[in-house]
């Protein structure tokens, strides 16, 4: 995972390598949910939704944090940084 901040710190991009692609895919798929569903969710055209799940276009923070909010999980899980689906308790957040 690599995180691009330019220098006036105005866009965090994700670079996101396949295996958080595919788990992007696999919570939407596990909702029985369409590409264009999420792309609604999220205000974007389906075909930018479509190209983040296939790594084509770096995905921005700003959507992990509402996918992690939607889907009930982290953005550590989206990123596979732990197998853990559940997201962390908000008492740990706020520290």
């Amino acid at each position: 995972m690599y995180l691009f901040v330019n220098s006036q710190i105005v866009t965090v991009v994700i670079y996101l390598q396949g295996e958080s692609m595919n788990r992007l895919k696999e919570l939407r798929e596990d909702k029985d949910l369409y590409q264009k569903d999420i792309a609604d969710y999220l205000k974007v055209d389906q075909s930018n939704y479509s190209k983040y799940e296939l790594e084509k276009i770096n995905i921005p923070l700003e959507y992990l944090k509402k996918l992690s909010e939607f889907y009930n999980t982290s953005v550590d899980y989206i990123l596979y940084l732990t197998d853990e689906r559940k997201p962390y308790p908000k008492s740990i957040m706020k520290k």
